[in-house]
């Protein structure tokens, strides 16, 4: 091994000298080197080659340690306390790692238009990013931004357990409780792995893990009551719920009532993570198992063809093919569970060629989201609880 003395480590202006213990690509390029010295492992991070694609926010961060010390993180940071709102959240759909120029830095302080939600990966997003690169730099500003984001979920939290799609309060849909897109999953994730004290959120004091824990319980009481029965059978939830009677709601003029299959997996990913399930837990994750088996679609491909006379020169289509799937639906007719299809006409089809061909390329009709969750996700929790799957699909 050979000795190195390097500078621009952690510490901006603080040289290290020891010995090159390994040395690792980056994400986004360049490299890391380790050493080791005084019996401590140093953490340098080099800078990223010439020409190296910039980072870009998408919700999430390297997990390389690496990275998350660089100067680049940083950067990153920064923004994202720049764009944190009064409320501890933040607005969606935004490259919060883009460099802003003074002016721009000053219109983001000063804007009044942004609402803070937890669509699209918000919010959960920063609050992760900032977790985790507070714990490379030891940078305290980081983590109190992280702390006033979970402090933002705790507070938007319904009584009953769940969470609006924005917080402070939208009209419309926006109040419904939403698991659509994972929002709520992702939300009950972050605070999971707060009350667990799992990485990045090691920091996090008792009182906090406390109030985080508690969020939890309700919110799986709450995923408990939102289960849609049919016939008397626990069957899967819809992408969004009434936030008073818990009944599956519409939400966009294309999101229509109904059995959400993606949100379903995500919900049902997220009761696995249970140590310690209670019955009902048992009883609402085999009850979507069944479901999500008795719905599945084999021998059938979603694919993106080219279409030289529609807009963009594309279309997505349907095609039977014995070779392919497992499909899912996007979404299912409650009682029925046939696919259903709906345009911005708010007209209900059974077949996605039916809609128009804006809505056909621009949504995501179909998805195998379940493959992996019925393969190896659920037999793996069986062994672990030693629950079993009702014999009959659908069944009790």
């Amino acid at each position: 091994m050979k000795q190195l003395l390097a500078s621009g480590g952690p510490t901006p202006g603080v040289a290290a000298v020891g010995t090159v213990s390994s040395v690792r690509r980056r994400a986004g390029g360049g490299v890391a080197v380790v050493l080791r010295r005084l019996g401590m492992v140093l953490l340098l991070a080099a800078g990223a080659p010439a020409g190296a694609a910039p980072f870009v926010w998408k919700g999430s961060v390297p997990k390389d340690p690496a990275w998350t010390a660089s100067a680049e993180a940083r950067a990153l940071a920064e923004n994202l306390l720049l764009y944190q709102l009064p409320s501890g959240g933040w607005p969606k759909n935004t490259d919060m790692a883009r460099p802003l120029s003074a002016a721009e830095k000053t219109q983001v302080a000063q804007r009044t238009d942004a609402e803070a939600t937890i669509d699209n990966g918000a919010t959960t997003g920063e609050i992760r990013a900032l977790a985790a690169i507070h714990l490379a730099t030891g940078e305290t500003r980081f983590r109190a931004a992280a702390e006033k984001g979970i402090a933002y979920l705790l507070a938007a939290q319904y009584p009953n357990g769940g969470w609006p799609q924005y917080f402070p309060l939208r009209s419309g849909y926006y109040r419904r409780i939403t698991f659509n897109d994972q929002a709520m999953v992702r939300t009950l994730e972050v605070l999971d792995d707060v009350a667990a004290g799992r990485s990045p959120f090691g920091w996090t004091d008792p009182a906090l893990r406390a109030r985080a824990a508690d969020a939890v319980r309700r919110g799986v009481e709450c995923i408990l009551r939102c289960q849609i029965v049919t016939a008397g059978v626990r069957t899967a939830w819809g992408a969004q719920h009434d936030e008073v009677t818990f009944a599956p709601a519409v939400a966009r003029t294309f999101e229509p009532v109904s059995l959400a299959s993606a949100e379903s997996v995500g919900i049902v990913r997220f009761l696995l993570r249970d140590e310690h399930p209670t019955p009902e837990i048992v009883a609402a994750v085999n009850a979507a198992v069944a479901w999500l088996r008795a719905v599945r679609i084999d021998g059938a491909a979603w694919e993106t063809v080219d279409a030289p006379d529609l807009p963009k020169g594309r279309d997505r289509v349907f095609r039977r093919d014995p070779a392919a799937g497992p499909l899912w639906a996007r979404f299912y007719e409650i009682g029925t569970n046939r696919p259903i299809f709906i345009g911005r006409d708010r007209v209900i089809h059974y077949a996605v060629a039916e809609i128009e061909h804006e809505r056909r390329i621009g949504y995501a009709w179909y998805n195998d989201s379940a493959k992996s969750l019925l393969e190896r996700e659920f037999p793996r929790w069986q062994k672990r609880v030693k629950a079993a799957v009702p014999a009959k699909p659908g069944s009790r």
